[in-house]
């Protein structure tokens, strides 16, 4: 690669739909035109696996949860043209072969997370950053609907929303949405219109990184 990559940031509250961004925004590139970081995999391990009420308690929505300067470290790395190898974070489960990441340098490379725009030193590398928002009472039956999916009760997922979900967004992740280049508001979810901005927005990549048209 004879040109530094262009790092994009993608940010924004737990249900805002970035998970649904980005899997619009691949479908638009090919698999060695862009890599996906997920902040996800940089979480602390705690060593072990929380019983059901040591989960309900434990914060897991704060910055201190993720190893921040391996997650920058790593991006440096991409960055410079090196391939990463990185365990997938497994939620402390003791069970089961780890799963090896190879993360691959490519023309784009996107790192997503809660707290990509809080971290000044993943911040200061990125060359566009992108804000996912939806209003609350939006997200919140997002959260609803994927957690007890997971099995957990209602009264679990409001607790962990009241006291965890909702200050953390507040107080690291919201702050960072007039900062962005852009932002978009993914309210109703519907496939046709979250594409088109994720077409708009990789046509105009394809242009200024002199990348083919697809």
């Amino acid at each position: 690669m004879n040109k530094k990559p262009h790092l994009i940031g993608i940010s924004g509250g737990s249900g805002s739909g970035k998970t649904f961004f980005l899997k619009s925004f691949l479908k638009h590139f090919k698999a060695d035109e862009i890599t996906l970081i997920s902040q996800d995999d940089y979480y602390v391990p705690l060593g072990r696996e929380l019983t059901t009420e040591e989960n309900l308690l434990h914060n897991f929505d704060l910055p201190s949860c993720f190893d921040e300067a391996l997650l920058a470290r790593d991006i440096q790395q991409i960055l410079s043209g090196e391939t990463v190898y990185k365990e997938k974070y497994n939620f402390n489960r003791s069970s089961g072969e780890p799963t090896i990441l190879e993360i691959k340098p490519a023309p784009i490379i996107m790192v997503e997370g809660l707290f990509v725009l809080y971290f000044e030193s993943l911040r200061s590398l990125l060359d566009q950053k992108i804000f996912i928002h939806a209003d609350t009472e939006v997200a919140l039956q997002r959260r609803i609907k994927r957690d007890q999916g997971y099995g957990f009760g209602l009264d679990n997922v409001m607790y962990k929303w009241t006291n965890h979900i909702l200050p953390s967004y507040e107080q690291y992740i919201l702050p960072y949405k007039a900062e962005s280049d852009q932002v978009v508001v993914n309210n109703t979810n519907v496939v046709d219109e979250i594409f088109s901005i994720t077409a708009d927005i990789s046509s105009r990549l394809r242009q200024e990184l002199f990348l083919p048209t697809s």
